[in-house]
């Protein structure tokens, strides 16, 4: 998301209340065992990082979606006038295809269902549809409120909107089949924003075929879930306008974990405000995430640390 004095509004600000959780500012996804200390006490394992690589990453675009598939990075754009969606080359970080959203759109997260790209906008409550090879338009869907963060665990999309919940869609008729709220020790977590759903590593490679061939059949209606999941796994979610990143169980919207990425860049003085962590993307091969921020100039692989308890 965006500061008010970019285009967003100071509404946002008023989600740090405090009955909710926005940390403050202070790294194989196969995630390392939290301390029996920090188990015993019953406080959320938290998390910091080590860079295994960094990755070019363009400065003039304000990453508001990022997804990593069949060797490719997509990533989506924000800013009225600048949005765009686009297919990269991780190594290089080389343009390999963008197509411009109109002016009157503010681009925001994405995802790649099976052989469609899907993009969310922030206040304009459309969604497009790319054929996800060569970006051409599909067509569009209709959501009530703001569109924030979106992925999908092979059955469901899995929506943010900015508040504590978490919206579950059929990928197919985009219809809303479900929602849960996200909770760390019972306080609402507010202002989800980019999202990734991880698949649990002993399910990745069954998982993988099931990502293309999900999605069909009936929704079920009510309950938080709706669909059953294809695979098991974790959603990863950017919390504006912080440097941490909650880990989620979607089944029941707790938060298992917190990863601190405090330290990663720090933007020049002038930018702060718009330069903030924002973009994570699993890399299947080797399990670790890729992790950026708007008009951040590199991306960065990790590991996770946990923190020693306190």
């Amino acid at each position: 998301m965006w500061r008010a004095g970019s285009g967003k509004t100071e509404d946002r600000n008023q989600s740090t209340q405090d009955s909710s959780i926005i940390p403050p500012p202070s790294s194989e996804i196969r995630l390392p065992e939290p301390s029996p200390a920090s188990r015993s006490a019953g406080a959320t394992p938290r998390y910091r990082y080590k860079v295994v690589r960094t990755y070019p990453h363009d400065r003039r675009f304000f990453t508001q979606g990022l997804v990593y598939e069949g060797g490719f990075l997509y990533e989506g754009t924000g800013l009225y006038g600048e949005s765009a969606i686009m297919r990269r080359d991780l190594q290089t970080g080389k343009i390999l295809q963008m197509l411009r959203l109109p002016e009157k759109y503010f681009g925001e997260g994405i995802t790649i269902f099976g052989d469609k790209l899907i993009q969310l906008t922030w206040q304009s409550s459309v969604a497009f549809v790319y054929e996800r090879d060569t970006l051409r338009p599909l067509g569009e869907f209709r959501y009530t409120g703001e569109g924030w963060g979106l992925t999908h665990d092979g059955t469901r999309l899995i929506f943010s909107d900015g508040t504590a919940t978490l919206r579950f869609l059929d990928p197919n008729t985009y219809a809303e089949i479900g929602r849960t709220e996200v909770r760390d020790q019972g306080r609402p977590v507010r202002n989800l924003n980019e999202l990734e759903f991880v698949p649990d590593p002993v399910e990745d490679q069954a998982g993988a075929g099931a990502k293309d061939e999900a999605g069909g059949g009936r929704p079920e209606t009510g309950g938080a879930s709706g669909l059953q999941p294809a695979v098991s796994g974790l959603i990863y979610a950017n919390i504006w306008p912080t440097d941490r990143i909650a880990i989620i169980d979607p089944t029941t919207g707790r938060v298992t974990g917190w990863i601190d990425l405090s330290g990663l860049y720090n933007p020049p003085a002038a930018e702060r405000d718009d330069s903030v962590l924002n973009g994570i993307a699993y890399l299947p091969q080797t399990k670790r995430l890729l992790v950026t921020g708007k008009r951040w100039p590199r991306m960065y692989e990790i590991e996770l640390v946990p923190e020693p308890p306190r």
